[in-house]
């Protein structure tokens, strides 16, 4: 029990600590707001900001890191497709968008946020830099699941254009967001456009990976 309430307090600063640090990106720019003012606002040392984020890349794009996580446990386990999984992850995600938005009370105004926060990411050079490793990242991770799945390494060519192509389901729902954002402010209308999108790109592939792959 202890434990478990150590684990949430710790869930909870590092939530507090991105949310503070997304506002002031927001309010400020990347260049402009310091991690001193994330622990200035959040009541706590630049340290301890830094013991959980160690770039302030890394502080801004927090997702990124949650994704990871659910991508490694989520294509580890066997029974599931590969597509699958990565669908699980890729609705988990835009649900939480998309429940943000309803829960938000002006669901135009935080539209509006997310666009200006995706706009200030891709006129921010290091942030892309970091978008962008972080993909490839993603890549990594999921060839070396998906050969330990299959017996196989994971410079194998299998796991490798496997990974790639699950991969690119991720830059699908960020393209349709993007997309979508700019003609619906209607959470649920969100949600199954973006989703119908990503179940096209899915069913590209899906076949040709549930087929052969190994279970």
């Amino acid at each position: 029990m202890t434990e478990g309430l150590r684990e949430r307090k710790k869930r909870e600063m590092r939530r507090r600590l991105s949310d503070t640090a997304a506002r002031l990106f927001l309010r400020h720019g990347f260049d402009a707001f310091r991690v001193a003012d994330v622990a200035e606002a959040c009541g706590v040392s630049e340290k301890t900001v830094f013991n959980y984020f160690p770039t302030k890349e890394s502080l801004v794009l927090d997702q990124l890191e949650t994704t990871m996580s659910a991508l490694r446990a989520g294509l580890a386990d066997s029974s599931v497709p590969p597509v699958r999984a990565a669908l699980r992850i890729l609705d988990a995600e835009l649900t939480a968008i998309t429940a943000g938005v309803a829960a938000s009370g002006d669901p135009g105004s935080a539209i509006a946020d997310y666009r200006r926060f995706g706009a200030l990411i891709a006129s921010t050079p290091s942030l892309r830099a970091y978008q962008s490793d972080t993909m490839d990242r993603f890549v990594t991770v999921a060839a070396e699941v998906l050969a330990e799945r299959a017996g196989l390494g994971p410079d194998d060519p299998e796991p490798q254009i496997a990974a790639a192509a699950l991969l690119g389901l991720w830059r699908v729902q960020f393209q349709s967001l993007r997309r979508h954002l700019a003609t619906t402010s209607d959470p649920a209308k969100l949600h199954d456009e973006v989703t119908t999108d990503v179940q096209r790109a899915a069913r590209l592939i899906e076949d040709g990976l549930t087929s052969s792959w190994p279970s």
